[in-house]
């Protein structure tokens, strides 16, 4: 069941975010980032469990938003949680009024699927690469590509 995100949730988001973080597929985050963007999350929850979540970050320009912290337990995924997911930020962004929305990520075939296009990364705005201090693989060894999609 998809859902959004409520106070109690945050330390078990916490948990799943910091697990595939420090597998370096994800950026790490902390209790209060949790806190402070609790209402960009959506969970996926089976059996009052969380088993996936993801973020739609508006970024501080008039027509954007960013998929962010999207992750899934090892053992529920390729069964359509990422996805929908992900198509619940994008149901949102579009009531919200938002053009296009963006992702950093390694899986360029998961995002190609859901009708993200492949773009260079410097075509977004600066602003978006103030997390990026906190990769492993910054600043040289960057692996993650940029996807866009309008939205109509």
């Amino acid at each position: 069941m998809i859902r959004k995100a409520k106070l109690k949730d945050a330390e078990e988001i916490l948990n799943l975010i910091n697990f595939w973080a420090k597998k370096g597929r994800v950026l790490r985050r902390s209790l209060n980032y949790i806190y402070e963007n609790l209402r960009d999350f959506w969970i996926w929850e089976e059996r009052r469990k969380i088993v996936g979540v993801c973020s739609l970050h508006i970024v501080g320009w008039k027509d954007l938003a960013e998929i962010k912290c999207l992750v899934v337990k090892k053992n529920f995924q390729k069964r359509g949680i990422g996805r929908s997911l992900v198509e619940m930020c994008l149901k949102e962004a579009e009531e919200l009024g938002i053009k296009k929305v963006f992702a950093l990520s390694f899986e360029k075939k998961f995002f190609e699927k859901l009708g993200f296009k492949k773009i260079d990364k410097k075509k977004l705005p600066s602003k978006i690469w103030g997390e990026c201090i906190n990769c492993v693989y910054f600043p040289a060894d960057c692996r993650e590509e940029a996807f866009i999609k309008k939205i109509s």
